[in-house]
């Protein structure tokens, strides 16, 4: 399928990562993972979540961030900048400002390489995060439980985006020992950086504002233009973020396995945890089980489903009502508590008046259940959906006639993995 040059395919390689001597895998707009059981298919699905969920820009309806766990430009960095760098911004603001009719447009602006330099920085700086963030959608403490068990090096995984019309790749390269997490980018001198090609409206007008507020505060006192060329950088950065990382950029959801059991439980496993929290200092602390960062983010969103700013962002592609009318025979609703507005997820045969709790539907409904409540609710075209062991608990022509859905969504502009 045609898609723009910003979200084209990804290599990644691993070595020595879980149970993985060495792996390969070019991410399209449909990748599947087939084998054995315990060969690390899960491995790398955890792992290509993971650096989504770092490099993207948040993935929920009204986030909007280059990362949600530390800021790309420490103020270590952004306190260094010289007054020749406060001025190269200002007259980048301007030029910006001026040539507003070139933005958007199909050449735009090409970033200075000071600019660059500092993005590369900025990008250099990221290893104890990202490695920090990868060892939470694990949901383990220390980062070097990830290494191959049967070598005493370090875990490796590169990333390499293939931008259009250059012959140099982006390269990025974390590695994870035992101690710490180092992250290197390696953006070639030739590359061109454009702001301004292919944007909506919305990010064009907040980088507008961002140069003229650089602008306005350029003769005040020097901690505000050095603030406002932090600014100026971060929303820079934001804009060519996809041409960096490629896929990476964009939002996921990862749908585990077992979604029976767990759409069965969740209300459970949360109340456990809000009460834990309301007895902390009540009694002695106890080592409890920790959730996988995967497992911990679809509880949280399955709370989430239904609320305001997902019903202002609904998407429009109906292809969740096509899942319940040639597999599920019925439909699958979220009923609020009144008092809190806990989610209660129901599910109602076609032709009945009234709906079953989910806890006492089929296990192919349970199981198809959130893939049906992300449809609805969270994901859109340009968004990447993760299920794993997607024909669980379905009937071999119910397998076939899934997949068939999981072609469509992927005609419809969702990266499915």
């Amino acid at each position: 399928m045609n898609e723009p040059a910003a979200k084209g395919s990804l290599e990644i390689e691993v070595e020595d990562f879980g149970p993985i001597v060495e792996a390969k895998i070019d991410l399209r707009p449909l990748t599947v993972f087939v084998g054995p059981s315990n060969t690390g298919k899960s491995y790398l699905a955890i792992l290509i979540y993971a650096l989504h969920r770092y490099l993207s820009d948040g993935g929920w309806a009204g986030r909007r961030r280059v990362s949600r766990n530390s800021p790309m430009f420490r103020s270590s960095l952004v306190k260094q900048f010289s007054k020749k760098t406060i001025n190269q911004f200002t007259e980048l603001a301007g030029e910006m400002i001026a040539n507003k009719e070139r933005l958007p447009s199909e050449e735009g602006i090409v970033l200075p390489s000071w600019v660059m330099d500092i993005i590369r920085s900025g990008f250099s700086q990221q290893g104890e995060y990202l490695g920090k963030e990868i060892g939470r959608c694990f949901g383990i403490e220390e980062t070097g439980a990830l290494i191959r068990k049967s070598t005493k090096g370090a875990t490796r995984i590169a990333f390499r985006r293939h931008n259009a019309n250059e012959l140099t790749p982006i390269d990025h390269l974390l590695t994870i020992s035992a101690h710490a997490s180092e992250f290197k980018t390696i953006i070639p001198e030739s590359t061109q950086m454009r702001i301004g090609v292919g944007d909506d409206d919305y990010s064009l007008e907040y980088l507008r504002r961002m140069a003229m507020e650089m602008i306005a505060t350029v003769d005040r006192e020097e901690d505000r233009p050095i603030f406002s060329a932090w600014r100026l950088l971060e929303a820079l950065t934001d804009h060519v973020r996809p041409q960096i990382v490629g896929p990476l950029d964009l939002p996921a959801f990862y749908l585990p396995a077992d979604r029976t059991g767990v759409m069965h439980a969740h209300s459970v496993v949360v109340s456990a945890l809000i009460e834990s929290a309301a007895m902390t200092g009540l009694r002695p602390a106890a080592r409890t089980p920790m959730l996988s960062g995967v497992l911990a983010d679809f509880l949280e969103q399955l709370i989430e489903l239904d609320r305001a700013p997902y019903r202002r962002h609904k998407p429009r592609h109906n292809l969740d009502t096509e899942i319940e009318k040639v597999i599920l025979s019925g439909s699958i609703g979220v009923d609020k508590s009144e008092a809190i507005g806990y989610p209660h997820f129901t599910y109602r045969p076609d032709g009945w008046k009234d709906s079953l709790s989910l806890m006492n539907a089929s296990s192919m409904v349970s199981e198809l259940a959130p893939v049906v409540l992300y449809l609805r609710y969270m994901v859109r075209p340009g968004n990447v959906l993760i299920v794993e062991e997607p024909e669980s608990h379905l009937h071999p022509a119910m397998q076939v006639e899934f997949t068939r859905q999981l072609a469509a969504l992927v005609k419809k502009g969702i990266r499915v993995i």
